[in-house]
């Protein structure tokens, strides 16, 4: 069977939805790659044929063991990669997500393994995330919640940012809402409200409920 880059990213696309909580299915592909809706569909027949997927009555999509096991592959290297990038060569946070997309499928097995040894395994991406699947309910169990559910009054630090999407990548750059940034909590009516880098922000809720704090 020959994995091939499409395979990869859809297999990666289908884990790390289920990793946000959502129930996969051909729509949420369409969604997530921005592809057409024919494109997956044949993507889908190809993954089942080769056993990488299995799908439920009503159209779930889920990895099968060997499928897990690529997608696990390929998020362990993007993760590196997003690593190598920020603190090695310093790029920016918000742009190493879109470098490593690029790259996770150009590296060797070697050069993988000789960044494990650099960088050392686990640890957390520029954007806060750890390596490999962390669902929101495991999130929660450590104590972080949406910024969407902050209350005024409430100092938070930000935790984690979804990654998949550079424009609020730099939207949240330029409000200085980034991991690891003091946050203070002035309201919450419509809109989060808040104080940063000494400014007062205000982030719509769609935005913050995509940005961990504890």
């Amino acid at each position: 069977m020959r994995i091939t880059i499409s395979k990869e990213n859809y297999l990666k696309a289908i884990a790390e939805a289920e990793s946000e909580g959502e129930s996969v299915k051909a729509v949420t592909l369409t969604r997530w790659l921005h592809v057409s809706a024919p494109a997956v569909t044949m993507a889908i027949r190809r993954l089942r044929r080769d056993g990488l997927i299995a799908m439920g009555r009503e159209g779930q999509i889920t990895l099968t063991p060997a499928g897990r096991a690529i997608a696990n592959r390929i998020l362990n290297r993007h993760h590196l990669i997003e690593r190598m990038l920020a603190e090695i060569f310093g790029l920016e946070w918000y742009k190493v997500h879109d470098e490593a997309e690029q790259l996770e499928h150009a590296v060797s097995d070697d050069f993988e393994r000789k960044l494990a040894e650099k960088l050392g395994q686990g640890g957390l991406c520029p954007h806060g995330n750890r390596v490999g699947l962390d669902s929101p309910a495991a999130r929660r169990k450590r104590g972080l919640k949406p910024l969407e559910e902050a209350r005024a009054g409430e100092r938070v630090a930000v935790a984690s940012v979804f990654e998949r999407d550079r424009k609020l990548l730099e939207y949240l750059d330029r409000l200085g809402i980034h991991p690891g940034a003091p946050l203070e909590i002035a309201g919450a009516n419509g809109a989060i409200e808040l104080r940063s880098k000494g400014r007062s922000v205000r982030v719509p809720l769609e935005a913050a409920a995509k940005v961990w704090v504890k």
